[in-house]
């Protein structure tokens, strides 16, 4: 579904991005690893047309290279970035809204699907996102993604600073997403155990480079302890 082939990154006068070549297969859910600054996030960011980059993104099969970010939204690519941000000083229904302008088919409604995985939702349409805990906030920022019926879900750390048992919620959903509707999902994820339940691929950065991939099961002991362990 996504091809990334010989894909640089600069930011000023830093390399940060070094030749990767990585594919995320359709139907598949792709964790992507590494230690902090290794370039996970530049990478997500660079797929979403938010950072500029050299070489080739192909997602099925069009050049997304020279596309702008709200096109590749369009072509059916969710992004929930890392921090969430969500707008705080609009309602939860404003927000859910916001992504329905990016949706190739045009609809009015928010798709009745978003309130099935996430009721919270629909019992807080009115209360602002600023107001929202940590983990409703997330939600409603991966609500927001999906009011796109994308393809492809791209998710920054959907676990960074929340209670284990929205954890334990969002990694359920992300299962069913993807083993139930077929949503191809590419995640970066540093929570080793979540990453092992949700993923079926990995793919470990290092220093702005592609040092491994696989099937979870190929995610071994020594790799992590390389390339992971702080």
């Amino acid at each position: 579904m996504l091809e990334i082939r010989q894909l640089n990154q600069f930011y000023g006068g830093s390399h940060i991005l070094w030749d990767v070549d990585m594919s995320i297969p359709a139907g598949s859910c792709t964790c992507l690893m590494g230690r902090n600054g290794m370039g996970k996030t530049t990478l997500l960011r660079c797929i979403m047309g938010l950072l500029p980059a050299t070489g080739e993104l192909l997602y099925d099969g069009q050049n997304l290279t020279r596309l702008a970010a709200d096109r590749r939204a369009g072509l059916g690519i969710g992004y929930v970035p890392q921090g969430r941000e969500i707008f705080s000083q609009l309602t939860v229904e404003e927000n859910l809204r916001i992504g329905l302008s990016a949706r190739r088919r045009k609809v009015r409604d928010i798709p009745e699907q978003i309130f099935e995985l996430f009721p919270v939702l629909k019992k807080m349409l009115r209360r602002r996102g600023g107001d929202l805990s940590g983990g409703q906030q997330q939600q409603l920022a991966i609500g927001r993604a999906l009011v796109l019926e994308p393809r492809l879900l791209i998710l920054d750390e959907p676990t960074e600073g929340i209670q284990p048992n929205i954890v334990h919620e969002i990694g359920d959903i992300i299962l069913r997403l993807n083993r139930e509707a077929n949503l191809t999902v590419l995640l970066v994820e540093q929570k080793l155990p979540f990453a092992r339940r949700v993923a079926s691929e990995f793919r470990i950065l290092d220093k702005g480079r592609v040092v491994a991939g696989g099937r979870i099961p190929e995610l071994t002991d020594e790799l992590v302890r390389q390339h992971l362990t702080v």
